[in-house]
């Protein structure tokens, strides 16, 4: 980690030649104190950058702590950034559910009160956090690419389609694809965004590409185990979508994996390898 008088450095330990970093620093964008999970890979870089957008209920640890993920970015020579899912503090707004309000800003950049004031997790991930990162990691911000897991697979993919001169890669773990057409993306971008359903297209991966946003191609792995598959994640709106505007999608069907991180952990290495071979 350079000097960077905005970041607090919380943790730092060696792992596989690299350092895995926790740090925090104050957004301007949520008006709250933010976490994000870095590792930097053993070299001198500038190294490309992946990030990892988790899903509901997660912190930056749950990705940095389950996945193994650093021994193949290590390999590599990619930098991992894992944000935190939401603003946090006690005068955050919250809901007792736990697929809204903290753990579950769903990457959007809420219009409706009270989530407005905090939950502006979109501009966070696509504006804020990649100029601290560059201010103090030895990133090649030239190579980047994202992949996420269940609502940050929504994440990742929304902003990889609205960023496609930005991203070189995207990729996802049992995304959600179409928020428009389930009922966690139903309950999430009413409460955030308001009853009309044009602005929710911004945020539905589907919708964005119906719309004509484009993206040269696409990894999902999906477990066909996963309980939320029919109701949640809807893979093949995506499949759909992508057939229609001609993007390539490599849809891989899991037999027998679930929604947890021992999926996540099992395919990680076909990701990253995924990732590496685009970003150069």
């Amino acid at each position: 980690m350079s000097s960077n008088s905005t970041l607090e450095t919380l943790s730092e330990q060696r792992c596989f030649g690299g350092v895995q970093g926790v740090y925090r620093h104050r957004s301007s964008v949520t008006g709250t104190p933010m976490r994000f999970a870095a590792f930097v890979p053993p070299g001198k870089g500038p190294f490309p950058v992946l990030w990892f957008l988790a899903g509901l209920t997660c912190t930056e640890e749950n990705f940095t702590t389950k996945a193994g993920a650093q021994r193949y970015a290590a390999e590599h020579g990619l930098i991992l950034i894992a944000p935190d899912t939401s603003p946090r503090g006690d005068d955050v707004p919250d809901d007792a559910a736990y697929d809204f309000g903290k753990g579950a800003g769903f990457y959007v950049d809420a219009t409706q009160a009270p989530w407005s004031a905090n939950f502006r997790m979109r501009s966070y991930i696509e504006d804020e956090l990649p100029t601290v990162v560059a201010a103090a990691l030895p990133v090649d911000m030239e190579r980047q690419g994202i992949v996420g897991h269940s609502m940050g697979g929504h994440g990742a993919l929304t902003v990889a389609l609205r960023n496609p001169r930005r991203f070189r890669s995207v990729s996802a773990f049992a995304p959600i694809v179409s928020p428009l057409n389930c009922p966690w993306g139903e309950k999430a971008l009413t409460g955030y965004l308001g009853q009309d359903r044009a602005t929710w297209r911004a945020y539905d991966a589907c919708a964005l590409i119906a719309d004509g946003a484009r993206v040269p191609e696409i990894l999902v792995d999906q477990g066909d185990a996963d309980r939320f598959l029919a109701g949640q994640l809807k893979p093949e709106l995506l499949a759909d979508a992508c057939h229609r505007a001609g993007i390539d999608l490599t849809l891989r069907m899991q037999s027998g994996y679930d929604h947890s991180y021992y999926f996540i952990s099992t395919f990680i290495a076909d990701h990253i390898a995924w990732h590496a071979a685009r970003l150069g």
